[in-house]
């Protein structure tokens, strides 16, 4: 075994290099060592540290006997992203007890279902305005509808409009979490603040009787959350849990983007699957919808890595890491392994119309690996899959037109999405003035 590290000089730190490189930078990692290897030696903010990809390092990156997950984020991204304290931030049965309530409000298979009729509405709406001539993009019109979606469903009030100027202020702080370099960050932080400040209050409100959401709803659970001593969440603390349900379910408006890009240029799967939307009379649930979905997750990771801290001694794939260094699990290069998948560069979403059941894909983690209730997997999968092929299914419509400008990818960007968000306008004009409008009577 080589201690990671050692083949390259101890003063160097490869860190600077992920914000130069950006997605490409597990890939530079891998070029120091032969092809197919398992491990790679890296050093993150002077420690050594060990880049790991494919089944195995799935099952160890997520073993919490080895790994923990406390502490080894930046703090600039755990509490801009996550927020102080959150349950990202926690191990062992804290983390567990936390989790539970996750769980219970997300990841249940008939809490989950109730979101979609939510999804149903909002991106019907969507794909009617753009039908009547509406210029929005993918990405816009995604942040607008799964934030209204999410919040009616976690049963918290205010009007629409309300709705989305919140859902736009959680969707910047996904975007500029991860460019600390940029004028981004400093509104992230902004952003973050606000957040933070509205959702307590929500969480004082329902305490105090002024607020009255539905027993189940992820309000009412954080509300009443307690933790192991029995003892209520503060209100901030609460707070940020309960955004930490709202807020992944926006930020898969970045995954409509690159499914916008992917539909566009795929033309035979939109056929498929506007038929497939046709005949069930409805954009949620698809089959083939589902699948495309799942192909996108899977080819365009939100982040390329996690990090953990090493509990022991860790020997992986011929490298070394001592107790106390770092543990990067490479996701793009998991969710990309030659090892794991068949032709795994091309997308194919065809890989998964017969293999529905993801969570039994250990290679398969862009919402995280291991298992969801006692693990770090993340609870709000199955939601997130079901709003991204309720996109997929009404960027399909033949309807509309995704447009060809601004599809181009910055791979240096964290998080990235396709540049203009992939627009989206009307196949042919609206329709204006019943008197003056020539298409009239064209139905016949």
């Amino acid at each position: 075994m080589r201690d990671a590290g050692v083949m390259f000089d101890r003063f160097r730190d490869d860190s600077p290099l992920l914000l130069i490189r950006g997605y490409d930078f597990t890939s530079h990692i891998w070029s120091r060592v032969r092809d197919g290897a398992r491990a790679a030696p890296l050093r993150l903010l002077g420690r050594d540290a060990v880049l790991v990809r494919g089944e195995q390092a799935v099952g160890l990156f997520y073993d919490e006997r080895v790994i923990a997950r406390h502490g080894a984020m930046p703090a600039f991204v755990q509490e801009v992203l996550f927020g102080h304290g959150s349950v990202h931030s926690l191990d062992g049965e804290e983390h567990h007890h936390r989790k539970a309530t996750f769980v219970d409000v997300a990841y249940d298979d008939g809490r989950a279902a109730l979101l979609h009729p939510e999804l149903e509405r909002e991106w019907s709406a969507e794909l009617d305005a753009w039908v009547a001539g509406g210029r929005s993009s993918a990405y816009d019109a995604a942040v607008g509808a799964f934030g209204r979606a999410v919040m009616r469903w976690a049963g918290l009030p205010g009007t629409p409009a309300a709705k989305t100027r919140w859902s736009a202020r959680l969707a910047q702080v996904v975007d500029g979490f991860g460019a600390p370099y940029f004028p981004a960050f400093l509104l992230a932080l902004l952003n973050r603040a606000w957040s933070d400040r509205h959702a307590a209050r929500l969480i004082r409100a329902v305490r105090d009787a002024k607020l009255d959401p539905a027993k189940g709803t992820a309000l009412y659970e954080w509300a009443w959350h307690r933790d192991q001593r029995g003892t209520l969440l503060d209100e901030r603390l609460a707070g940020i849990e309960l955004q930490n349900v709202i807020r992944p379910m926006i930020a898969v408006a970045r995954f409509v983007a690159f499914a916008a890009k992917e539909l566009h240029d795929r033309p035979g799967w939109r056929e498929r699957i506007a038929a497939e939307t046709a005949r069930r009379g409805e954009l949620t649930g698809g089959g083939l919808a589902t699948a495309f979905a799942q192909e996108v997750r899977r080819t365009a990771p939100f982040v390329p890595m996690l990090p953990g801290w090493a509990l022991t001694d860790v020997d992986f794939g011929g490298q070394r890491v001592p107790t106390g260094g770092r543990v990067v699990i490479d996701i793009q290069g998991t969710d990309l392994d030659a090892g794991c998948w068949e032709r795994p560069h091309e997308f194919r979403p065809e890989r998964f119309v017969d293999n529905p059941d993801y969570e039994k894909l250990t290679a398969f983690i862009p919402h995280g690996g291991g298992d969801v209730a006692s693990g770090h997997r993340c609870p709000g999968e199955k939601l997130a899959i079901a709003g991204l092929s309720a996109a997929v299914a009404a960027l399909s419509d033949p309807r509309v037109t995704i447009l060809d400008d601004g599809l181009d990818v910055n791979r240096r960007r964290l998080p990235t999405k396709p540049s203009s968000g992939a627009n989206v306008r009307a196949s042919r004009p609206a329709r204006g003035c019943p008197v003056h409008d020539d298409t009239k009577g064209d139905a016949s």
